[in-house]
């Protein structure tokens, strides 16, 4: 298991292998990722705890907020952008394919590349 510190939050890396990864992920209430999107990678997030907005394209590529509540699941596939900005507090496993390094930033609060 490994511990990661964000600006964010924190990520707990519960599994990376070859074929697989499995975080649990926890965001401060008022914090939010990058927009980013994966050019490999195919992630699917359950929301355990709290509620947060998401941005993510439509079929047509434009952005598209809703929001997500505690139970709900979110599916990004390569090359869909998407941002997550916490309402409450928040707590969401991420399973996804291994390529936890494939991240393209977009746009990014905390000046990260």
């Amino acid at each position: 298991m490994k511990i990661i510190e964000k600006p964010w939050g924190r990520e707990i890396w519960i599994a990376h292998n070859d074929r697989y990864a499995f975080k649990l992920i926890e965001f401060k209430a008022g914090s939010r990722s990058s927009l980013q999107y994966h050019e490999r990678k195919h992630e699917t997030i359950y929301i355990e705890k709290g509620r947060l907005e998401v941005e993510a394209d439509d079929e047509n590529g434009n952005l598209i907020k809703t929001i997500a509540n505690a139970g709900d699941v979110i599916e990004n596939p390569p090359m869909r952008r998407h941002r997550i900005t916490a309402i409450d507090d928040v707590r969401l496993f991420e399973v996804s394919t291994p390529e936890l390094d494939d991240v393209v930033r977009v746009e990014d609060d905390y000046g990260r590349k």
